[in-house]
């Protein structure tokens, strides 16, 4: 498939993905138009880049459905002066859109093949506000917080308190909350303010749990 063919399924992709799904924001809309999708994804997945779907990658991680990023993006409100941070950043596409929307992304990987991709990915794209690093994802990396966002790819029970901490007065976190890994998760937004935690519900989504953000089980006695 040749370049002219990837920006047709880009277009198709924000007009009938992202801007009937309650996402109006242009800046927005532009940074997902600019991002070749394709790039992200094994040279097998391309020809499915642009589908309306999770694209599962190794590892346990995925690239998510264009239309729950767009939303999650629209309402985090991102503004040009924001640092924000991805967890389980994969191949780097969700920090290529940040990177559109916001003064600079680090993203967090622990899978060392990963975090080189996603490297060499954005740097394929010209793209300078954004580094990527190894790291164990519950942690994140506290030596550049605080964060204005948070994002998480993939489904999660709960939040290490450790992210919390690593979020600015007003910060933002995002992710789909699916506690026991229902089957059905809510795409979420917790708030950060007065140093105390509060979360809102956004509307239902479904996507994979990382592993790492799946509750420890609890033995009783």
């Amino acid at each position: 498939m040749n370049n002219l063919a990837f920006e047709t399924l880009r277009k198709a992709m924000v007009d009938s993905q992202i801007r009937p799904n309650k996402v109006f924001d242009l800046n927005v809309i532009n940074a997902f138009s600019a991002v070749p999708k394709e790039l992200f994804v094994p040279k097998h997945l391309q020809d499915i880049a642009y589908i309306d779907e999770d694209i599962n990658l190794s590892g346990g991680r995925c690239i998510m459905e264009a239309m729950i990023m767009g939303r999650f993006f629209q309402t985090l409100g991102l503004k040009p002066t924001d640092s924000v941070m991805t967890i389980a950043s994969s191949t780097g596409y969700a920090a290529a859109i940040l990177s559109h929307l916001v003064a600079s992304v680090i993203g967090i990987e622990s899978r060392a093949p990963m975090v080189e991709k996603a490297q060499n990915n954005v740097s394929t794209l010209g793209i300078t506000n954004v580094a990527f690093v190894k790291s164990r994802l519950q942690d994140g990396l506290a030596s550049e917080a605080p964060y204005d966002a948070i994002f998480i790819e993939g489904g999660i029970e709960y939040v290490p308190e450790t992210l919390f901490d690593q979020l600015a007065e007003g910060g933002r976190l995002a992710a789909v909350l699916r506690p026991n890994d229902q089957q059905v998760g809510q795409a979420s937004i917790w708030t950060k303010s007065n140093n105390s935690i509060s979360v809102s519900a956004l509307f239902n989504a479904q996507i994979p749990t990382l592993d790492e953000f799946k509750a420890k089980p609890k033995f009783s006695f």
